[in-house]
């Protein structure tokens, strides 16, 4: 899973027992070579995808880590991007990786839950974030979304099908979900990171009530599932005019 490149055992055995934020801080100069990183594949497909219905002018990624959507932004985006993150470490190692050229980027540390911008993008992005949210979390984060985009701006992000019950994945996700919740009710400060709590019949309604208009476009690239449903789909929330 890991590239020799990556985080040993203990260097994640620490980062485990820290908080998300001082974990990311720890793990921020061998992030990029996880398994936990967007893959290029999926960022591509997102970016055509987004190319098809813009261009924007002005892009955020939240929770932006070391910036892997900040390129996505770059090449649809035409005035400026933002990257935000609570991680300061990430958000060093983004300023130090990531330059993508022909769009001036700011890196701003904050957490996703307290936005500090006004009513300033036409176009809002993240990518594998929101495990890092409690369901209860989730109406105040879209609620913060749809503060920051223009009126007609959107809200963008992939999800992938999940996985069926029994398959290998199945159990590989249930059981990691299941050592955190154990870690958490063991250990303070908690991490949080779960892989099954965001289904996307709950997170369809919680947009809805959020005032989003809600769209779902499916991602070719990926292909479909023995039903005919797509294998990703990138969920595409747009704030009213």
């Amino acid at each position: 899973m890991f590239s020799p490149r990556g985080p040993g055992p203990r260097e994640l055995a620490v980062q485990a027992l820290s908080s998300v934020e001082r974990g990311y801080d720890l793990l921020a100069p061998k992030f990029d070579h996880t398994p936990f990183r967007t893959p290029g594949p999926v960022l591509d497909a997102v970016a055509s995808a987004l190319a098809r219905t813009g261009p924007f002018e002005t892009g955020l990624d939240l929770c932006c880590g070391t910036g892997a959507g900040v390129g996505v932004l770059a090449r649809v985006c035409r005035r400026s991007v933002t990257g935000v993150d609570f991680s300061a470490g990430m958000l060093a190692v983004a300023r130090e990786r990531t330059r993508p050229a022909g769009v001036p980027v700011a890196w701003v540390r904050a957490d996703a839950r307290a936005l500090p911008f006004a009513s300033a993008f036409d176009l809002v992005v993240s990518f594998g974030a929101f495990g890092h949210f409690l369901p209860r979390e989730r109406p105040g984060l879209f609620a913060q979304v749809r503060s920051v985009l223009r009126p007609g701006g959107r809200f963008a992000f992939p999800v992938v099908a999940p996985p069926r019950p029994g398959s290998p994945a199945y159990w590989g996700l249930l059981g990691f979900d299941t050592v955190m919740r154990v870690r958490n009710a063991l250990w303070r400060p908690p991490f949080v990171m779960y892989y099954r709590t965001f289904r996307f019949g709950d997170v369809r309604r919680e947009l809805l009530r959020a005032g989003f208009g809600v769209e779902l476009y499916a991602l070719p690239e990926f292909g479909r599932r023995g039903d005919g449903s797509p294998r990703v789909r990138l969920v595409v929330a747009r704030r009213p005019d």
